[in-house]
């Protein structure tokens, strides 16, 4: 069995950074794309970033500029660096991975941006 687990969220004020972890564990034989996904309240879940095995990333417009995304292909794990963070970017953060050709979660963690 695969498991996510996230790491890094918190309450920080606008302006301010932080950076999500997302470690895989269990009987992995291979890795696909990664990426990180928000649920802000009230509005449905949506793509921020992604990144493949090469390293090619992909970041959706409202972030750009101000995430970034990275892996490391070793540790089976995914990271994203958040700077300038607004009130906007207020949501529930979820890591996903696709791992021995199935689609996995993380559980989520929260990230709220306030002063």
């Amino acid at each position: 069995q695969v498991q996510l687990v996230e790491s890094g969220g918190g309450l920080v004020q606008p302006g301010g950074s932080l950076e999500l972890s997302c470690a895989a564990s269990g009987r992995i034989f291979g890795t696909n794309d990664m990426g990180w996904y928000r649920r802000a309240p009230g509005k449905q879940r949506e793509l921020v970033a992604s990144i493949t095995p090469g390293g090619r990333t992909n970041y959706a417009d409202p972030v750009k500029g101000r995430f970034t995304i990275s892996r490391d292909n070793v540790k089976n794990a995914v990271y994203l660096q958040m700077n300038s963070l607004k009130p906007e970017d207020t949501a529930v953060y979820y890591c996903q991975m696709v791992i021995n050709r199935s689609n996995y979660w993380g559980q989520g963690t929260q990230v709220t941006v306030s002063s």
